[in-house]
């Protein structure tokens, strides 16, 4: 079985605390993929090298890599650069994911994509429009995400709520779809899933404490002020 196949019908968790929290530390990184592994999870999505090899000691399930950084020159955070690709290889990535829309940058994705496939990775692009998910086929992505609708100045006004026509559109195409991005509840999973993604990748409803405890928080307070 491939790991395409793996993860076909399947939930990816993305295993990224917040950054600079309690829980940002390998070993907790590591212990939250195998707890999501435990729960059903196909895949899982980590940030980091040293996430990603603490984590590849405990999952035999495929691992998503990514590595972002903030550049001073570039709005493109996901996988910038050709030694990042290989650092996520080295820590034991079997898919290594990379920013795939058409904004400066400071390594083509032609380049990106050759390094994923010269380390014997499968590589996940990572889109904000069709016109992505389009040119990242072309040049050999063995996935389309829609991760990136709404985080882009194109897709600024997508930001609220789940992509359904873009997961749709990439059906279309004929590729392995990722579903990703504000998917909250076991219910938007489930649309994803019929709007025709191949899998779901859900992140903060499931590994960042400090925020699902902020939407508990919220409404409890809410409550008690409509009490008064």
């Amino acid at each position: 079985m491939t790991k395409l196949d793996t993860l076909r019908g399947g939930l990816v968790v993305s295993c990224q605390p917040v950054d600079d929290g309690p829980m940002d530390r390998p070993e907790i990184v590591a212990a939250m993929a195998a707890a999501a592994v435990a729960g059903g999870a196909a895949g899982v999505r980590i940030e980091g090298a040293a996430n990603l090899a603490a984590t590849r000691s405990l999952v035999s399930v495929p691992i998503i890599g990514i590595l972002k950084r903030d550049l001073a020159d570039s709005p493109v955070r996901i996988t910038p650069y050709l030694a990042d690709v290989q650092a996520l290889a080295d820590a034991g990535a079997d898919i290594i994911a990379y920013d795939a829309t058409d904004r400066p940058r400071p390594e083509t994705t032609v380049a990106i994509l050759a390094a994923i496939h010269a380390a014997g990775a499968l590589a996940m692009a990572d889109c904000s429009s069709l016109a992505d998910g389009k040119r990242a086929l072309a040049e050999g992505a063995a996935i389309i995400g829609t991760t990136l609708s709404g985080y882009t100045e194109e897709t600024a006004g997508r930001a609220e709520g789940v992509d359904y026509d873009l997961i749709g559109a990439f059906h279309d195409l004929g590729g392995f779809v990722m579903a990703e991005g504000r998917l909250n509840t076991p219910e938007l999973a489930g649309k994803a899933m019929a709007a025709g993604a191949d899998a779901v990748t859900v992140g903060t409803a499931l590994t960042r404490l400090e925020h699902v405890t902020g939407w508990f928080q919220h409404a409890v307070a809410k409550a008690v002020e409509a009490r008064k």
